[in-house]
């Protein structure tokens, strides 16, 4: 055994070479009292998945996000705290699963694969504009963020016109939520932008309650449930959720994925080949290098793990990045493997708290890795070291420079 030594996660070394410092803390120890991050840090596959099937852990905290507000940005911080209440990630059973089920026929494979012309159509068209044969570009800019905005807002049925707006809104959003506001004026902004999200997305339910259209809002309002199974004030909440949810992972994924793919050309050549292997690569793309680094619990009651004894109170942190690498669970972890198989990752989550937009992240992620690897044949990568965004949660590219 290596020896080791503790780093903070925020380290700049450490966000920049991620996977050997994960793999020296879980083979030091799977479960991990940090005394610097005040946290649990779990890493083990087998332990982060009895966390997520473990009732003593709890998915609520709202609080401790709220805690971190300066005092100078605390006018709207009452308001924005009742609308995270309303996420389906920070609530547990039996209210997880009460809000959960309301949309869970919207994203049934019937509901969702009739957005693939869409989204291939949207692929082709922002590349045209952009990627030019021969000529370098930024693939994150060019189409790993703005495709998937494009998909969500259609798909929640915000005009064309609102998407600046909307999609500012929900950047803000994700600076409170995944820890990035760090100055009274950024708090201010982010939890404004909140209020601002809701706003918008109330006044289009009542739009749709008065004129319904081909989208999910109006789709779940003919089911009858808002109003009876959950408030219309949980409804929009939980479309805040959805709409922010949605664009960050998948943009993460398609440009994690890409970059993984361009990597390792015998993978990228298996995949030209074979396009049925393209399901198997957004698998593995989760599991080797996927868009999120952990998500974040609290003990809600005593109980052990592991041999550790965990208390009421305190933080665990769910580092799913690192079990998705644990040699206990996968045979050469480290080894992109666009065939590997069905073995599960916890790319998505696990148990109750598994991703609902999983399968509409999968589908556009297939979509465009689709388009890319078949109209651009000479795609490379310029240079190989990358850049990623300085985030405990997120594991997001700065940009991805290739020649098309």
């Amino acid at each position: 055994m290596t020896e080791f030594s503790e780093r903070f996660l925020l380290d700049p070394e450490v966000n920049a070479s991620l996977y050997p410092y994960l793999n020296s803390l879980r083979e030091h120890r799977p479960v991990y009292w940090s005394n610097m991050h005040r946290a649990w840090l779990v890493t083990g596959y087998a332990q982060i998945a009895q966390c997520l099937r473990e009732s003593a852990i709890s998915a609520e905290r709202v609080g401790p996000i709220m805690e971190g507000v300066p005092e100078g940005a605390l006018e709207d911080a009452p308001r924005a705290f009742e609308i995270l209440s309303h996420w389906m990630v920070f609530n547990d059973p039996p209210e997880h699963r009460r809000l959960r089920t309301v949309f869970q026929e919207q994203f049934s494979a019937r509901a969702i694969n009739r957005y693939q012309t869409l989204i291939e159509g949207a692929t082709r068209s922002l590349l045209a504009r952009r990627a030019v044969s021969g000529s370098t570009g930024d693939a994150v800019a060019d189409v790993a963020k703005p495709l998937p905005s494009l998909v969500f807002a259609k798909w929640l049925g915000v005009p064309q016109q609102h998407s600046p707006s909307f999609w500012f809104w929900n950047a803000r959003v994700g600076d409170l939520v995944l820890g990035a506001a760090q100055g009274e004026r950024e708090y201010r902004t982010s939890l404004k932008s909140l209020l601002n999200l809701y706003d918008y997305l109330a006044d289009l339910v009542r739009q749709r309650q008065a004129e319904p259209k081909d989208d999910l809002i109006s789709s779940v309002l003919a089911t009858g449930q808002v109003g009876t199974s959950v408030t219309e004030e949980e409804f929009v909440g939980m479309l805040t959720h959805l709409a922010f949810a949605g664009g960050e992972t998948t943009s993460n994924l398609i440009a994690n994925g890409l970059r993984a793919l361009l990597q390792h050309p015998e993978q990228l050549k298996a995949v030209r080949e074979d396009p049925g292997l393209l399901r198997g690569a957004v698998e593995e793309a989760l599991r080797y290098d996927g868009p999120s680094k952990m998500s974040i619990r609290t003990a809600a009651a005593d109980f052990e793990l592991d041999g550790a004894a965990i208390r009421a109170g305190d933080r665990v942190f769910l580092v799913t990045a690192a079990g998705n690498r644990d040699p206990a669970q996968f045979d050469d972890p480290d080894v992109f493997d666009v065939s590997r198989g069905s073995t599960p990752h916890l790319g998505f989550g696990f148990g109750a708290h598994f991703c609902i937009g999983a399968p509409l992240a999968r589908l556009v992620a297939r979509a465009v890795l689709d388009v890319l690897v078949r109209d651009y044949p000479d795609l490379e990568l310029v240079g190989q070291t990358h850049t990623w965004q300085l985030s405990m949660l997120n594991r997001s590219l700065t940009d991805l420079v290739v020649r098309y």
